[in-house]
């Protein structure tokens, strides 16, 4: 971007709010908005996210921002009373990173800037601890090594480690100043050796060094990968905040923690957060200390914990949602080093939202806006069964919940290749950090022998939706010899274990799994206002109930029997928006389906056909009355015609070697030559769809009456069938005219046998380029258009679902070609814009054209948004996705609605 020469780049924490997170990113813009509520934030600025793409673009920081820097520096300086690196009583700083939407151990932070083999005595003199200041020193250069210089950490963690060895102690605070100073020189000659230079002693450089690093943070390849996961734009970069250090390792009267206001694993009001004595801010959520409860803080600091306590209420009623909060405690004075809307379970998620609706903060339209069809879909997997026999390994912190099985991994690559191979397994590590994102993301759920509920696996696992337990301190992992021992119990790489992230609890071998209770609710199996109901599904049942009341879009199922149909019922379903006819001539039907493309004559065909007829027949009836009362569009036969030819090699073969015995069977020879014959390079894009019917006479003739006959003896049956036929891969209007045609002249035959008036309308799936760019023609034709999204994707992209998701898909992933698979979520621009447009093509031509969308976008929840957008009727999904659509269709009219009236 270019620079504008009166741009303000850089904000003092008291100049900016909460609403300005694009510019302060969310740290910053809250930093901010706590110093405006007067709580205890130590001084600093924010560096903004535009200066940050300046850097990206053009490789250098903006001209302005070094003298916006030294100003508000100078004026931190003054109000602190000391100046950054003093020798005699130093300005310390931190940098941290701060994007827009948080992206918790992605980018890099820096603590303890301005220290220096000077300043270290300086340091050590005004606090008169000689043992904290050296601490400080060795944390600098181990984080700026490690951050700033590209030096690899675990070199500083082994050097640590031998440290501890030789003087026998295990934790590092049994380090003395002496130990401290010689690691210090050991750090030292790490950073001299590895980066090529000596560790910087100018205060100033090491902070602009530090504020480099944190821009280019922004594009690590742990930072793109996590942004790709949570679908975070890669445009926004990053603010950058440099606050004046408050320190935590000053001995037993200090610490660090994490709190929320409520527990974010499962919603309930309480204590909920991690505490770590003598420590600075980076231990806790590193997890290499084991951390004790919150509530112990109130018998260790009662003052500091009921101010603490006092503030997290302020924040709660204020921020009106949950809130995650950093603090430390700097003998006994405690400060607030940042707060931010926390990270939550999905469960956690409807009960907070249902809750702050009753303590009156917010109403239920801002409470639909706080769940999503992502956190639903978590809550319907299944959970374990309390009631199977169990072999338990152990317990932990019940970090974030679900129920996983895998095989057992010590290390992020082994995780991603075993995952790619299809198989599932459970990343196990004594602490993640963020260069363990990729195995997390492949993994079926995370295990750690450290840390709490504040840990890294904890923060990303949660945002994730994966399960996750932490601290199971009873476990031994050994990541080098890849194992992990319990007792006498030895678990090697590739064992299988299981993990309930709902208890803490970790089991030996695959433990059996039962539906989850938000599934036997839509399943009618459980009532929410029942005296002993769960209430998570209490608060599901009143989130979803005011999502139907609100939503515009109606929500149908993609069903092909009443089996289907009938779950999909009860799932909230409104009909079915895509019953694929071709499924229901599979298995035992398929010779018939044969003996139909065989047929030499018309005799032959009829005969054929006949046989067909009452089948359909059969399989309709079922369909109507199960779905009674509600449309049923059923599509007529859309298969690439080799689905049902066997296989020509197979075939071939087998024609071969009849031969060679002299057994040939006439059979196997007329059909190798019908496979010969329409035999296609593309099936995809051959004889299939509309095409098929015209091709072969009389076939779609036979489900347009076996569709009629059906629905007339449901009508004759008191019945009230309301069936809606598709004709699918229409490309021009005449193709769509000679199968009306011959349609109801179909119909009015079966009106006309069995005395009843049938209102079946007729009308076309847009899954081609051409139909939606004639929409206005076709329109003349139909009744309604359901758009195909699915093969919308594939023609408009021109590539085969099937065969590009296996080979370059991953790739185009990994570059940011594609944010998503456009098989995922629609494609906004381009298969997006050919549905707007066929849309208003299709209603100027005739006004009351009704329009839904039958590819399983119809459950996608970002799809669903742009079909409410876009002003289609309903959308249709698989039965599972059905509580999915219902909620984001409520979602996006109360989104629409809030925007209107702002």
């Amino acid at each position: 971007m270019s620079e504008n020469k009166d741009q303000k780049f850089v904000y003092d924490f008291t100049e900016g709010n909460r609403d300005l997170k694009d510019l302060l990113g969310g740290k910053g813009a809250n930093l901010a908005e706590m110093t405006n509520l007067g709580l205890p934030v130590p001084p600093g600025f924010t560096i903004t996210t535009e200066a940050c793409k300046v850097y990206l673009e053009s490789g250098s920081a903006p001209a302005a921002l070094r003298d916006e820097v030294s100003a508000h520096l100078a004026a931190l300086e003054s109000k602190m009373g000391k100046k950054l690196g003093q020798s005699d009583d130093p300005l310390l700083v931190s940098v941290r990173s701060g994007a827009k939407f948080s992206m918790p151990g992605m980018m890099d932070t820096v603590l303890n800037i301005g220290l220096s083999d000077e300043s270290v005595t300086g340091l050590a003199s005004q606090a008169g601890d000689e043992r904290f200041a050296w601490d400080s020193y060795r944390r600098l250069i181990q984080m700026f090594g490690k951050t700033v210089l590209g030096v690899e950490g675990e070199l500083f963690e082994d050097a640590l480690d031998e440290a501890k060895a030789a003087k026998k102690v295990t934790v590092d605070t049994d380090l003395d100043a002496a130990d401290l100073k010689k690691l210090v020189k050991v750090f030292k000659k790490i950073v001299a050796k590895e980066a090529g230079r000596e560790f910087p002693q100018d205060a100033r450089e090491q902070m602009d060094l530090a504020v480099e690093a944190v821009f280019n943070s922004w594009n690590t390849d742990r930072a793109k990968l996590y942004r790709r996961q949570e679908r975070i734009p890669s445009d926004l970069g990053t603010a950058v905040n440099i606050c004046s250090m408050v320190f935590g390792n000053l001995g037993p009267d200090s610490g660090t923690g994490v709190a929320f206001t409520r527990d974010p694993a499962s919603g309930h009001a309480g204590v909920y957060g991690d505490y770590l004595q003598n420590a600075q801010g980076e231990d806790v959520v590193a997890g290499i200390r084991n951390t004790v409860p919150l509530a112990d803080l109130e018998s260790i600091d009662k003052a500091s914990y009921d101010q603490l306590m006092t503030i997290m209420t302020t924040l709660e009623t204020h921020y009106k949602d949950l809130c995650d909060i950093e603090f430390t405690i700097e003998r006994g004075q405690l400060w607030m080093l940042q707060t931010r809307v926390g990270k939550r379970t999905a469960g956690a998620a409807f009960r907070i939202a249902t809750q702050l609706v009753d303590q009156g903060l917010i109403d239920e339209a801002e409470a639909l806006q706080r769940v999503s069809g992502h956190q639903l879909a978590q809550l319907m997997f299944p959970r374990f069964d309390e009631g199977a026999r169990t072999t338990l390994l152990g317990r932990g912190i019940a970090a974030s919940p679900g129920a996983a099985v895998g095989k057992a991994v010590f290390d992020s690559y082994t995780a991603v290749k075993w995952s790619r191979s299809g198989e599932k397994v459970i990343l196990i590590r004594r602490e993640t950090n963020p260069d363990d994102l990729d195995g997390m993301i492949a993994s079926e759920g995370i295990l750690t022998s450290r840390g709490g509920k504040t840990s890294h696996a904890a923060v990303v696992a949660r945002g994730m939706g994966k399960t996750c337990v932490c601290g199971a301190e009873e476990l031994d992992v050994d990541t080098k010899r890849r194992r992990m021992t319990v007792g006498e119990t030895v678990i090697e790489e590739g064992d299988v274990v299981s993990i309930d992230g709902s208890t803490g609890k970790v089991y030996l071998g695959e433990v059996p799994v039962v539906p989850s209770p938000v599934v036997e609710y839509f399943e009618g199996r459980m009532h929410a206002g029942a005296d002993d109901a769960d209430e998570l599904v209490a608060a599901v049942h009143r989130i979803m109930a005011y999502a139907d009341r609100v939503r515009r879009l109606r929500v149908r199922a993609n069903a092909d029997n009443a089996e289907d149909a009938l779950r999909a019922r009860r799932f909230g379903a409104q009909g079915i928006g895509l019953c694929r006819t071709e499924h229901m001539f599979l298995g035992e039907r398929r010779e018939m389906v044969e003996r139909l493309i065989l047929a030499d004559t018309d005799g032959e065909r009829d005969e054929a056909l006949s046989a067909l007829l009452p089948l359909q027949k059969k399989d309709f009836t079922e369909l109507f009355e199960a779905m009674d009362g509600l449309p049923v569009t059923v599509r007529l036969l859309d298969p690439p015609l080799h689905e049902f030819l066997p296989d020509i090699t197979e075939l071939s073969v087998r024609v071969a070697l009849a031969e060679s015995r002299k057994d040939a069977n006439e059979n196997d020879l007329r059909l190798l030559q019908a496979v010969h014959k329409l035999h296609e390079q593309n099936p995809m894009l051959g004889l299939r769809g509309v095409r098929l019917g015209l091709v072969i006479p009389g076939l779609f003739a036979m489900q347009v009456r076996a569709i009629a006959e059906a629905a007339a003896e449901r009508k004759n049956a008191k019945g009230d069938p309301r069936v809606e036929i598709m004709i699918p891969l229409v490309g021009t209007v005449q193709e769509l005219e000679i199968v009306r045609e011959e349609a109801d002249a179909v119909i009015a035959e079966v009106e006309a046998a069995t005395g009843t008036t049938l209102k079946l309308s007729i009308g076309t799936m847009i899954e081609l380029p051409r139909a939606a760019l004639t929409a206005d023609q076709i329109a003349e034709a139909a009744q309604f258009f359901s758009f195909g999204t699915n093969d919308l994707t594939q023609t408009v992209w021109g590539f085969s679902r099937d065969d590009v998701e296996a080979s370059f898909f991953t790739a185009y992933l990994e570059k940011g070609i594609f944010g998503v698979s456009p098989f995922e979520t629609i494609d906004k621009d381009g298969v997006g814009s050919l549905v707007r447009h066929a849309a208003k093509l299709g209603r100027a031509t005739r006004p009351d054209l009704k329009l839904g969308v039958c590819g399983e976008h119809g459950g996608d929840p970002e799809s669903v948004h742009f079909f409410h957008e876009v002003g289609l009727d309903y959308v249709s999904c698989s039965p599972f996705r059905i509580p999915v659509a219902r909620l984001e269709a409520g979602r996006a009219a109360a989104e629409a609605k809030g925007s209107d009236s702002r």
